[in-house]
């Protein structure tokens, strides 16, 4: 059943047509990636299936009843509310109930107003949500903010970064389990250990799935279908990125191939009609008339290819060393302490090295970026520069783009600021224009003010200008965010013929994969450490560490397992360290608070009841399995979704009852 029909819409803006007798629909449960190059129009074509951007003509149809959400790149939150309240916002019913019972739990924690109104209140609060199940929503709010990073739920928006907003966003999209989601760069932001619980998520996710996103192994494991948009026209292709990159090429080989037999047909009607024919019969004059229509056919041009040329530059043996260097700054949330970022690395970079720099938000990675090109200084520690280095930073945050940026300046006198004459890697020497077009800018987009490019085509065009300095230490912090999956790959082979060194930081395990064999991890507590090999290497050093890691705790659990009569025994006479540290005031252990005894109460009698249902879900399709394919991938789905549920509620209730016990 179509839970989304997209019926001859068309948008056009004046200098560019976006779409053009749009048509397409969305299946419930169907999961669809939307490609194109940075300013196609693919934002513009979620905002007008969200109903943000009028239409010129068409419509959009949805059941009555359906519900669509629309996560954008740059989201628009209430900066007094914090996490949950945002979170809950919009939530219906049961998340109306779960703030009103985190503010009445808050009440009586602090034992503000009038108890018995406040205990009757709470009681008749309570009983609501065991009526409509609004525990689940709580508890689920709390795992997917968790799994995305967010750990301060109190925390107000106004507080928080654009990256941690972005997640907070993702979550309340997540939660709200409408008919249709779309999601436009939904990665944006996540360090890769979010991103692979996102993409397992969505992989299981019941509504339809429209999403814009340069992530392509993250399109690879979540689409099943392709639609790409290209000037204004729509192509779908029934499989994923992969299979899209393949019909693709089919595709455009056999439009060359008809091209050229066209072209050829021509030439010889041509040539038959040079020779001057009388029109006298009726087939003479029907062949006639073909060879005009034949000159009146127009084939679409393929589409052009970013094309990345600029010329190098020598690099000596020296390039960057890092002496023992060590970075700290005020901890956010503890007056007075400091949060230790990089402590005591040492690494001296060659003119080969392709090095991979990965982390969790906030761990150090921009700040170990920000250090190599001495934009801050250690807190201890050198850093030498090599004489013949000169570096291009492709900066995350783009501050060299705000500050070099005039929004009305022209675009081609943006480039001409750098150079009006550009040498290739082949010797030639070509304009500041054609440049341009070889990075997808046309002669009338070249003379329009920047204002008027997309995010993503003010990103390509700052790339361009960043390569067009000839750099040898290419230093690229989050390249592929904004950038469309055509310019990435391109800038991947660039980088692999690249006379110099590369250091990039990315969440994108694809472009990891592609362009580096060295990886830098910075993990807590300001430890660097190193992994050979790109990223898909890594994890398996990660999994083969974690391997050991659990198998050595088991180890001790064993060991430490004793009978319960050895334990009375032992716990009648406790010894005298065990005493100082109960009588004493300063290492009390810290105790469930109100809210987190509910929620353990909650979890108690859950988990049996998701696994004697997900036990009767096994028990179908293993021994009385559905004859029809709807039915039974409706019950592989629920069991999937059950043995997810009872993983994260187990996982928190263990987290539970470890403060408890």
């Amino acid at each position: 059943m179509s839970v989304l029909t997209v019926q001859s819409i068309k948008k056009d803006f004046g200098i560019k047509e976006v779409v053009r007798d749009a048509s397409f629909s969305l299946e419930a449960g169907e999961k669809v990636g939307l490609i194109g190059t940075n300013g196609s129009g693919k934002s513009t074509l979620l905002k007008m299936i969200a109903g943000l951007e009028p239409l010129d003509s068409g419509q959009i149809v949805s059941p009555s009843g359906s519900q669509i959400v629309y996560l954008p790149q740059q989201p628009d939150l209430d900066e007094n509310l914090t996490v949950l309240e945002q979170v809950f916002a919009d939530g219906g019913e049961q998340m109306t109930l779960v703030k009103e019972y985190e503010h009445l739990t808050e009440q009586l924690a602090q034992a503000e107003g009038d108890m018995d109104a406040l205990m009757a209140r709470f009681s008749r609060v309570t009983a609501r949500m065991d009526a409509i199940a609004a525990w689940d929503v709580e508890t689920q709010a709390k795992i997917i903010l968790t799994k995305l990073g967010i750990e301060n739920l109190d925390a107000t928006i106004g507080q928080l970064s654009g990256g941690y907003r972005k997640r907070i966003a993702l979550a309340t999209a997540l939660l709200a389990e409408p008919d249709v989601l779309l999601m436009d760069e939904p990665t944006n932001h996540l360090d890769a250990l979010s991103i692979e619980w996102l993409q397992s998520y969505l992989a299981r996710y019941r509504g339809a799935l429209l999403l814009v996103t340069h992530d392509r192994y993250f399109l690879d494991r979540v689409t099943h279908r392709i639609i790409e948009l290209d000037r204004g026209d729509l192509f779908t292709y029934s499989g994923n990125y992969s299979y899209y990159l393949e019909k693709k090429a089919d595709a455009e080989a056999s439009a060359a191939s008809t091209q050229r037999k066209h072209q050829g047909v021509l030439r010889r009607e041509l040539e038959w009609l040079k020779r001057g024919p009388k029109a006298r019969s009726t087939k003479q004059k029907a062949r006639i008339d073909r060879v005009h229509e034949m000159q009146d056919t127009e084939f679409k041009q393929a589409q052009g290819k970013v094309e990345i040329a600029t010329a190098g530059r020598r690099i000596g043996k020296k390039v960057i060393e890092l002496h023992h260097i060590s970075k700290s700054y005020p901890h956010p949330s503890r007056t007075g302490a400091n949060r230790t970022l990089i402590k005591d690395f040492t690494y001296l970079f060659n003119p080969e090295d392709r090095i991979g720099i990965i982390g969790g938000n906030g761990a150090g990675k921009s700040t170990l970026m920000d250090l190599i090109t001495q934009r801050v200084q250690p807190d201890a520690g050198r850093i030498e520069i090599g004489s013949t280095i000169h570096i291009g930073y492709f900066d995350q945050h783009s501050d060299e783009l705000q500050d070099s940026l005039n929004e009305n300046q022209r675009v081609i006198d943006y480039l001409k600021s750098v150079a009006e004459l550009v040498k290739t890697s082949d010797g030639e020497v070509i304009t500041a224009s054609q440049m341009l077009e070889r990075f997808l800018f046309p002669p009338n987009q070249q003379y329009a003010p920047i204002h008027k490019l997309s995010g993503g085509e003010k990103r390509r065009l700052f790339l361009l200008r960043v390569l067009m300095s000839a750099p040898n230490v290419l230093i690229l912090d989050e390249p592929t965010n904004d950038l469309d999956v055509q310019t990435l790959a391109v800038l991947e082979e660039y980088l692999e013929d690249f006379n110099g060194c590369v250091i990039a930081v990315s969440h994108d395990r694809y472009f990891l994969d592609r362009t580096v064999d060295r990886i830098f991890a910075l993990e807590p507590g300001g430890n660097l450490r190193q992994y050979p090999g790109n990223y898909s290497v890594y994890l398996d050093y990660k999994t083969a560490e974690e391997a050991t890691e659990k198998a050595s705790e088991l180890a001790k659990q064993s060991r430490k397992a004793e009978p319960r009569s050895q334990q009375n025994a032992s716990s009648k006479a406790p010894p005298a360290a065990n005493l100082i540290h109960q009588t004493s005031a300063n290492h009390k252990p810290r105790k469930l608070t109100f809210k987190e005894k509910r929620e353990l109460e909650t979890l108690e009698a859950q988990i049996p009841q998701m696994e004697e249902e997900k036990s009767k879900v096994e028990y179908t399709l293993y021994n009385n399995p559905p004859e029809g394919f709807t039915e039974l991938q409706s019950l592989s789905e629920k069991l999937a979704m059950l043995s997810e549920q009872i993983d994260t509620s187990t996982e928190r209730w263990l987290e539970l009852s470890e403060i408890d016990a």
